[in-house]
């Protein structure tokens, strides 16, 4: 009687593929716009809550500018400027 090796197949990951980062989608603000009017491919309405990042990642930064005021999608991640007719909110939300 011979022996035999069985092998099992590997199982590991498939070779990872190399994501180029894309740079995030800027929008403006429209006057008193609470909730983030991006659709999706299905033409879904994303409605997400606009919440101020005070620090964002230096990718961001090179995009919107060093401590600029902006604004993010708690859903699709969507950045915001600020309304440029609406006073700046820069000062007033600091403790």
């Amino acid at each position: 009687m011979s022996e035999e090796k069985t092998t099992a197949p590997e199982t590991g990951a498939a070779p990872a593929e190399e994501v180029q980062p894309t740079s995030p989608k800027v929008k403006t603000r429209k006057p008193k716009q609470r909730s983030c009017d991006e659709k999706d491919a299905k033409g879904k309405l994303c409605a997400g809550h606009l919440k101020r990042w005070f620090e964002y990642p230096a990718e961001i930064e090179k995009v919107v500018g060093k401590g600029a005021e902006i604004y993010r999608c708690e859903f699709c991640k969507t950045l915001y400027r600020p309304d440029p007719k609406q006073q700046p909110n820069s000062y007033t939300v600091r403790y």
